[in-house]
């Protein structure tokens, strides 16, 4: 197995490297205390062409399609700067769903979104509906020419700053994933309502609110792909999207245990640097076995999306290990720091309030051991039930 990246995957790493560390890592304390979603930010990522790197080109896109390729970008921005890879997955996650669309959508709506010059949102989640997305009520009823769509969505990422949302609906009274469309929802839609921003613990450089819908009307031409196949199209689309969540999670549990060399190096205890004592070094060591653990089953899943090989369990294995390391990883950081790690002037402390998040959306651990238990034990029906997927 050649573990070699090509020249081109190299230098993009380390330019995406350099520039996260020179132009976003000084930006992320005041983001991160400010809280919302950075328009300035997103600018100089855009004019690197981050926002639309998995895009086609013939959308104003990059066109790199290599997921491998992808997760090295998220990591390397995630080292820097957690919101900013955050965003940048949620893009190309709404992207690709914008992919089943028509040419009058992808003109309209996913060529901004490539270039940069705006952001979407992506309504699947409500107040009752979370892991089981498939017990989502939000309605959408067909009525002269328009969906009628009524319903609350919460954990909306970048709404309020959005110029649309895709938004998950039940356009049939079909039980289970049949029967629920995506919507294209824009910024201005009558009876679109946003709520609160939400005050997060983490990933604070983006902006959550809750979404409802009065008697919103969109036209009909809005409905994204085929009627009652929405969710399991999204489903299918975004399975990898937890390869990148796993990426996330790698860059910020680098970052740990990048700031926990440091730190045991010149933090002096008992006349000596703390690295000298071997109860720091062990939990140092741990960190790096664990953090190349979790990197290489998160290359590996990439690497089999990229080569045509099923791919789902190693993606969920991936995203499980890697956010579960980096969880670890960061709370191994703040012990390591001490008194310090629980300060907001040290980096450890905004690192271990960003994984968590990690281990949660984008389908929580606890769902990604079910789909990867499910796929050994060969319970095909109920998996595709579930996610719309079979198991290649």
């Amino acid at each position: 197995m050649d573990f070699k990246l090509t020249e081109e995957q190299q230098l993009l790493k380390k330019n995406i490297g350099d520039f996260a560390r020179e132009e976003l890592a000084p930006m992320v304390r005041e983001i991160d205390e400010k809280g919302g979603f950075s328009w300035e930010v997103w600018r100089k990522l855009a004019s690197l062409g981050i926002p639309g790197l998995a895009a086609p080109e013939e959308y104003g896109g990059e066109g790199v399609e290599s997921l491998l390729t992808q997760t090295m970008v998220v990591e390397e921005l995630a080292r820097h700067d957690f919101s900013s890879a955050a965003n940048v997955v949620s893009n190309w996650s709404i992207m690709h769903v914008l992919t089943v669309g028509n040419e009058e959508q992808k003109e309209r709506y996913l060529k901004p979104l490539s270039t940069g010059e705006s952001v979407g949102a992506f309504a699947q989640t409500e107040p009752d509906a979370g892991s089981d997305v498939v017990a989502l009520r939000t309605s959408a009823r067909l009525e002269d020419g328009y969906y009628i769509i009524n319903g609350d969505k919460c954990f909306v990422t970048q709404a309020g700053e959005a110029d649309f949302t895709i938004v998950m609906a039940r356009t049939s009274n079909e039980k289970g994933a049949n029967g629920i469309s995506a919507l294209l929802v824009d910024k201005d839609a009558p009876g679109l309502i946003l709520g609160q921003k939400e005050d997060k613990m983490g990933y604070r450089g983006s902006t959550t609110r809750q979404v409802s819908f009065s008697d919103c009307r969109v036209p009909a031409s809005n409905l994204l792909g085929e009627e009652g196949k929405g969710l399991k199209t999204a489903m299918k689309m975004l399975t990898g999207g937890r390869v990148l969540t796993a990426a996330q999670a790698l860059g910020q549990a680098q970052a740990a245990l990048d700031a926990s060399v440091k730190h045991a190096k010149e933090r002096v205890q008992f006349g000596k640097p703390i690295g000298s004592f071997q109860l720091i070094q062990g939990m140092i060591a741990d960190m790096a076995i664990q953090i190349e653990s979790a990197r290489l089953l998160t290359y590996y899943a990439a690497w089999l999306k990229d080569n045509d090989q099923p791919f789902i369990s190693y993606a969920s294995m991936a995203k499980t290990l890697a956010t579960d390391t980096a969880m670890k990883v960061a709370v191994d950081a703040v012990q390591i720091y001490g008194g310090y790690g629980f300060m907001r002037d040290y980096p450890v402390e905004s690192i271990m309030r960003n994984v968590k998040i990690t281990q949660i959306y984008e389908g929580t651990n606890q769902i990604q051991r079910l789909i990867i238990a499910r796929d050994l034990l060969d319970e095909r029906a109920s998996f595709r039930d579930m996610y719309g997927q079979s198991k290649a």
